[in-house]
């Protein structure tokens, strides 16, 4: 046996075989990037780019154009600059260097690498290193020159082409002799704050500082041309268009208007000052913008602390004009898109782009009342808390355009056309089928993305709350703070980080494509049926209970409350449409939920036991608990014994909690404690330890499956129902169902025809049937539509058991083992997430093969052939530290994955060589020198200048 394996694992054929099925890559991150912290545009190649906290510059043209580069180095972002028109960017990082990147053409497709970086001397003796840290970055619009300012007031400059400091750096000592006493601070006039270029003559610079001087410098004959003498803590400064003013902006919740002239060399008093919201102790206004249109004037903060110190705002002003832009998270920076022409008189900004902390809002300054623009990418997808999430691949045409249909309903401005950031070209071919992401949110709602190419698009909302009457509703305060005269707020975005009441957080989905059912169920053992609907209705909510304890004696439950459903008739938009409430009892979390459209059955799991459930005909077919008698958590967790289990549940519960998000902590106290009582405690001998029947959670049902196959003898197959336990326990239900026409009138009735105890008591992970070739069985309606070959049902089918520690593959109907693996070959692995995907050949279309694709508690996956469960390939895919990412991946059937790498952002992966979603964009460039190739130029030719003077020495 040993060297038949040997041979097969050697096979040359054979890992060709592999090599043409499975190849691992990480392919795009969709989402919102996370802790954004600076911004950038270029508005000759329409490209916009996102510095992150973690060293991340992703750059966003037209929907499909995504760039992303990494420094080596952790460190955030604090700004960006694009070379106009030239592909090219600056970065400046929180550890004081500078990195220049450049969009490069490799294989007909582009992508952003980092060129070089410099990092800014001191002069020793004279300037700290803390004097030498760059405060902010000003790139001339010649894109020759770079100008840096410092904490310690100096301007210094530094020509790209060769990324060599000039001589002609200005030190604040150069100027000290041109500024009044109260400007200094011993040798020092402060940090420079702002760095403006002159729009109408490039050889001078406004140079601000902290403590409200103002100095325009000509950098030919290195003079102070104006001192402009400010009062107030200096924020930023920009330049009106013609030149003959500007704007400073200041710590006081106020701004002020500048005039530049030739006759008065020192301005005491600018021209105009004022405080938009009232008198001063105001947020400081941290980024105005003045635009001669009419004119318009754009600016965040500046709202008074005392009243709303606690709001994200940005100001349009506009004549009589006046919007405050409410956002739920900080703004970190903004930029228009407007007139970049010398030329033209006027600006005429088209847009506003805001990046905030947790979205990207665009607002339309060109139509009557700056309606926000929707966006093709960068949707905050954790507008609120991801719970779950669930994967439809190869989605009908038809259910397509009726999703997007009641998308198109909620949000009938959903256009992208208008979409201002329109930069390159997406090379991606159209994608073979359509493909749908839903995500269970903590407010309650299930969101439905296109997830088909590299942009993850927003289509459909669908929320359930408007079927219960819930505790509380935040948003009354928000809305009435709306209502108010002054200041002119107007809520803006989509991120909600509250939610109206815990218990509507989605815990599982489960959808049918084919018959546009949808089940959702929830923390508070709600599951609710759904089905898609073009029309608008209005019914009452009909409601069935089911009890998963069976009326057990002597269990309370002193757990949170079921949600209310409310008592009226309720209106239902077009889209996804209630149908029935399924309502658990006791009410706690759903832990597993699976759908049958073909049979009108679903079945549902909590920590007490499993149902199933005809939506048809609105009753229960069966409940089971699957509370051990000596389950532990009788005592400690969701159910209290009264005669010998008093403990409280509501500690009980919380313990469960605590549990699911400090399980890692707790593993490591209990290893810890192992090794404290090393003389009184036996160490383990085994890596696979044979668990206890009374094991915390014993009783929770991990996984339920539908299938039709044989179980009850080996010449009759039909339906059957499968669930799986914590406790490493499998209960097989034999189902009599009704044929169509009969549905009305019969009833579905269930008879328990096997019970499978594993011999480790490791909890089941998944439980998958397969028929008489070891393919998986196809989905309903699959076959009765010719949607799939029909399975086998003359050879003889086997069950795919999957639990923590091992795979089993038993033969049906008599439940013999066939093969087994045991996963736990390495310590501390454990099996987190399970499922059956095909794999098509990167050679030929016409050969695939299935696998059992494994995610660890590692962070590894692990693929298997099937049934045989034979090892193929092994790759690191998670770092074992993220347990919010390995909890939160999900599989297609196609080999793909998507996971969290962040609460706004998925990382989609390919297991499949041939299946792959990535960006694949072109952005052409004119460069009028290669920066790369000077750089390196440069470096030789100084390697050369420094072996020659070490020979001279010589």
């Amino acid at each position: 046996m040993k060297f038949r394996f040997r041979r097969q694992g050697n096979d040359p054929h054979r890992e060709k075989i592999k090599q043409d099925l499975f190849a691992f890559s990480k392919t795009v991150e969709h989402g919102f990037p996370n802790q954004p912290s600076a911004l950038a545009y270029d508005p000759k190649l329409q490209l916009m780019a996102i510095g992150t906290k973690s060293g991340a510059i992703k750059i966003y043209g037209a929907p499909g154009v995504e760039m992303t580069g990494l420094h080596k180095d952790t460190a955030a972002v604090t700004q960006i600059h694009f070379l106009y028109g030239q592909g090219r960017i600056l970065s400046l990082l929180d550890d004081n260097t500078i990195h220049l990147w450049e969009i490069v053409q490799r294989e007909n497709r582009s992508h952003l690498v980092e060129v070089h970086s410099f990092n800014l001397p001191g002069r020793p003796g004279i300037e700290s290193t803390s004097a030498t840290r760059v405060t902010v970055m000003l790139l001339k619009l010649s894109c020759d020159l770079l100008a840096l300012g410092t904490e310690g007031g100096g301007v210094h400059f530094l020509e790209l082409t060769t990324l060599t400091l000039l001589n002609k750096s200005l030190f604040q000592d150069e100027i000290m002799q041109s500024v009044p006493e109260e400007y200094k601070c011993g040798k020092s006039l402060g940090p420079v704050e702002s760095l403006q270029e002159h729009p109408q003559d490039s050889d001078k610079i406004l140079i601000g500082y902290s403590r409200g001087l103002v100095v325009l410098w000509d950098l030919n004959s290195r003079h102070v041309v104006n001192l402009f003498l400010g009062k107030q803590q200096l924020e930023s400064l920009v330049w009106e268009r013609s030149g003959n003013s500007f704007v400073s902006s200041h710590s006081d919740g106020g701004y002020m208007v500048w005039a530049v002239s030739s006759s008065n060399p020192c301005t005491h008093d600018p021209i105009s000052s004022t405080v938009p919201y009232g008198e001063p102790k105001h947020m400081p206004i941290t980024h105005p913008s003045l635009f001669l249109f009419a004119p318009l004037v754009l600016f965040s903060g500046g709202m008074p602390r005392a009243s709303y110190g606690d709001r994200h705002c940005l100001t349009i002003l506009q004549d009589s004009s006046h919007v405050t832009l409410d956002f739920t998270s900080r703004v970190i920076d903004f930029f228009t898109i407007h007139c970049t022409d010398k030329d033209k008189e006027f600006d005429d900004p088209s847009a506003l782009v805001v990046l905030l902390e947790e979205e990207l809002i665009v607002i339309d300054l060109q139509m009557a009342g700056w309606p926000t623009v929707p966006a093709p990418y960068l949707a905050p997808l954790h507008s609120s808390a991801i719970t779950c999430s669930c994967h439809i691949s190869n989605v009908l045409p038809k259910l397509w355009e009726r999703v997007i249909s009641a998308g198109q309903q909620q949000c009938p401005l959903q256009n992208y056309e208008n979409w201002p950031i329109c930069g390159g070209r997406n090379l991606a071919p159209d994608p073979k089928q359509k493909e749908l992401l839903l995500t269970g949110h903590e407010d309650g709602t299930v969101r439905f993305w296109d997830a088909s190419g590299v942009s993850l698009k927003p289509l459909y909302k669908l929320s359930t709350a408007n079927i219960f009457q819930t505790d509380c509703d935040h948003n009354d305060s928000l809305t009435q703070a709306g209502e108010e005269e002054w200041p002119p707020f107007r809520k803006v975005g989509c991120f909600d980080p509250y939610s109206d009441d815990p218990r509507l957080g989605i815990q599982k989905i489960s959808v049918c494509k084919y018959s546009g059912k949808l089940v959702v169920a929830g923390t508070a053992g709600q599951v609710i049926v759904m089905v898609l609907s073009d029309e608008k209705s209005d019914h009452m909510i009909d409601v069935a209970t089911v009890d998963l304890l069976q009326d057990r004696e002597g269990f309370t439950w002193k757990g949170h409350d079921r949600l209310p459903p409310k008592s009226g008739s309720v209106v239902f938009a077009p889209g996804f449409q209630l149908v029935v409430l399924v309502q658990c009892m006791p009410p706690a979390a759903v832990t597993a939920v699976t759908l049958h459209a073909e049979w009108n059955l679903i079945a549902f799991g909590t920590s007490h036991g499993f149902g199933l459930f005809d939506y048809h005909r609105r009753s229960p077919v069966l409940a089971r608990c699957t509370l051990h008698p000596n389950d532990s958590l009788a005592m400690e967790g969701p159910l209290s014994r009264v005669k010998s289990l008093k403990k409280s549940l509501r500690q009980s519960f919380r313990r469960i909690r605590k549990s699911r998000v400090s399980g890692k902590k707790r593993v490591q106290e209990a290893n810890a404690q192992l090794a404290e009582h090393d003389a009184e405690v036996t160490p383990v001998q085994r890596r696979i330890e044979p668990r206890s029947a009374d094991d915390s959670l014993s009783g929770v049902v991990r996984c339920l499956c539908f299938a039709d196959t044989f179980l009850r003898d080996g010449t009759h197959h039909g339906p059957t129902m499968w669930a799986g336990t914590n406790s490493g326990s499998v209960y097989a239900y034999a189902l009599d169902v009704p044929s169509q026409e009969k549905f009305s009138e019969q009833s579905v009735e269930a008879l328990l025809g096997k019970e499978i105890q594993l011999m480790h008591r490791a909890p089941v992970v998944s439980i998958a049937v397969l028929d008489g070739r070891g393919n998986p069985l196809p989905e309903p309606y699959e076959v009765s539509r010719d949607l799939a070959k029909a399975p086998d049902m003359q050879g003889s089918h086997s069950v795919l058991i999957a639990s923590e520690e091992q795979f089993k593959v038993f033969m049906l109907p008599k439940v013999s083992a066939k093969t087994k693996f045991k996963l736990t070959a390495h310590e501390g692995c454990r099996v987190r997430k399970v499922a059956l995907s095909n794999f098509t050949s990167i050679s030929s279309e016409e050969y695939s093969e299935n696998a059992l694709v494994c995610l660890t508690n590692l962070g590894d996956i692990h693929m298997f052939s099937v049934p045989a469960l034979r090892p193929q390939v092994r790759y690191d895919c998670i770092r074992k530290e993220d347990i919010s990412g390995i909890a939160s991946c999900v599989f297609t059937k196609t080999g793909q994955g998507f996971y969290l790498i962040s609460p706004s952002e998925y990382e989609r992966f390919s297991l499949s060589a041939r299946v792959i979603t990535e960006p694949l964009c072109r952005v052409d460039v004119e460069r009028p020198h290669d920066l790369s190739q000077q750089i390196i130029m440069m470096l030789k030719i100084q390697h050369f200048i420094t072996e020659m003077n070490y020979i001279s020495k010589f």
